[in-house]
């Protein structure tokens, strides 16, 4: 269960940095600190704070701290679609329901628990014990490309490429409807939802900017309202759940969707879900593409959806 602490600033204290008067307040590092409020964990008035840095002011703020997770994940020898290696980076097809890191509910048989038995003592460091080689993640229910880092050297070049969006992101979603319009850009600020810490949300002001740009491949049902279709996404910027949250402000969450699906498809399509036996978000992270941060190799992977996406897109066919 999470545990809530009451942290009061005082007047006298209002106008300083947030996390800094916080952290001595709570016990905690100001680096942890940091983490758990920007995992919307930190409330006053029963608004949601997202930002660090900003002003403190004076009222009691309500801090969520999780439950303690295990020092150290343990090895295990599970199935790992590795896709290219080398003595620095590491590529796999993560498959949908494998969780990128421990986290609650899923502190066993993530990708770095995979990761711990293939390449052990031969993981980046950088990302702490519960994130070893771990530069970017795909939510738990989302397949596709992942690159890990082997050596610190390579964690700080992917970093860098990350931190410049100079990287090639594409994904695969198989939609409610259809986008309208059908091609263009979503750019908004995307944040912890204020209604529900679990989502995130578009939001008018605060949150972090998010770009993405999609395309409408294909749409089955009447041509004037179809009912659903396949949509290529490519990301410039990567927040937590961007494609979901975009897709379902066009109005076209992708089918599966447990938190922004937000309402049934039509009929034809609950069924054709049912037979394709699809139990997540139609989501697949198709291509990655990048420069290899050691040895300056330009570097493109991409790997179909899986099994059931395939099966989905043959159902959408038969509409």
């Amino acid at each position: 269960m999470d545990e809530l602490l009451s942290l009061t600033v005082t007047p006298d204290e209002a106008g300083e940095r947030l996390d800094r008067v916080l952290a001595p307040k709570s016990g905690l590092s100001r680096a942890r600190l940091q983490a758990l409020i920007g995992d919307g964990a930190l409330s006053l008035d029963g608004a949601v704070l997202t930002d660090g840095s900003a002003k403190a002011r004076a009222g009691d703020y309500v801090l969520l701290l999780p439950p303690p997770r295990a020092a150290e994940p343990e090895p295990e020898n599970l199935p790992l679609p590795i896709l290219w290696e080398d003595a620095h980076l590491l590529v796999v097809d993560k498959p949908a329901g494998m969780a990128a890191h421990p986290a609650p509910g899923s502190e066993t048989a993530t990708l770095v628990n995979a990761l711990l038995f293939h390449a052990a003592g031969r993981l980046s460091g950088i990302g702490g014990v519960m994130r070893p080689g771990i530069v970017h993640r795909l939510d738990k229910d989302t397949s596709g490309v992942m690159v890990v880092a082997k050596t610190d050297a390579a964690h700080a070049g992917l970093s860098a490429l990350w931190a410049r969006h100079d990287i090639e992101r594409a994904y695969l979603a198989l939609t409610r409807g259809a986008p309208e319009p059908r091609f263009g850009t979503v750019e908004t600020l995307i944040g912890r939802s204020p209604s529900d810490r679990k989502k995130m949300a578009v939001l008018k002001t605060g949150g972090r900017r998010a770009l993405t740009r999609y395309a409408t491949e294909q749409a089955w049902g009447p041509p004037e309202r179809p009912l659903a279709a396949r949509v290529r996404c490519r990301l410039e910027t990567g927040r937590t759940h961007q494609i979901r949250v975009h897709m379902a402000f066009r109005g076209a969450p992708c089918l599966g969707d447990p938190l922004y699906g937000s309402g049934p498809p039509a009929a034809p399509v609950r069924a054709a879900v049912a037979e394709a036996g699809l139990t997540r978000q139609a989501l697949h992270a198709a291509v990655l593409g990048f420069v290899h941060p050691i040895t300056g190799e330009p570097l493109r992977f991409e790997t179909p959806p899986p099994e059931d996406m395939r099966r989905l897109e043959t159902a959408l066919f038969a509409l």
